[in-house]
């Protein structure tokens, strides 16, 4: 009986004294909180798909007939000649740096070469195989990428990344 009285005396004690704060005037309530966060300022708006149709996307990319694609908010991918074909592929990125974008590409053994497009600063990143590129163009706090990759089977030729550079002139051309 003991043991439950001191129980049930503790928990009472616990509740009410967590019943008793702070007052709203001490220091830690009015002492600094730190930099408000950065509110991240939108870029031109990029379009469904960076403003490039299927048959843009097709012709330049030399993808021949696509045999798959997906749309939805943020991108775009069309594939051409099933899984280990050629694919291209759009993303628009709001409020988010393209330093970690640069971070990413560079893990995967692409390194970043800077680059402009249409006044616009960003970066290509080749491959060591020559088979993918990742172009990406910073677009006030925002950015976009196009992504070439020809494929394991593929009998697309050159570079990737002039496939994506033209890709990135129309989107850049044709900006909201």
């Amino acid at each position: 009986m003991r043991i439950r009285s001191a129980i049930v005396l503790g928990l009472t004690a616990a509740f009410a004294l967590t019943g008793c704060g702070s007052d709203t005037g001490s220091e830690e309530a009015d002492g600094p909180r730190g930099p408000a966060p950065k509110v991240a300022a939108l870029g031109p708006f990029v379009g469904e798909c960076g403003h490039v149709t299927d048959d843009e996307v097709r012709d330049i990319g030399g993808l021949g007939q696509i045999t798959q694609s997906y749309k939805n908010a943020v991108g775009c991918n069309w594939q051409s000649g099933g899984l280990s074909g050629a694919s291209i592929t759009f993303a628009s990125y709001r409020g988010s740096p393209l330093e970690r974008e640069k971070a990413w590409v560079t893990t995967h053994g692409r390194p970043p070469e800077p680059i402009t497009v249409g006044g616009r600063p960003g970066f290509a990143a080749l491959d060591p195989d020559s088979r993918i590129c990742d172009l990406a163009v910073q677009l006030d706090d925002d950015f976009f990428e196009w992504s070439t990759a020809l494929g394991s089977y593929s009998d697309i030729g050159g570079n990737p990344c002039d496939r994506s550079r033209a890709l990135a002139e129309l989107t850049i051309e044709r900006l909201e």
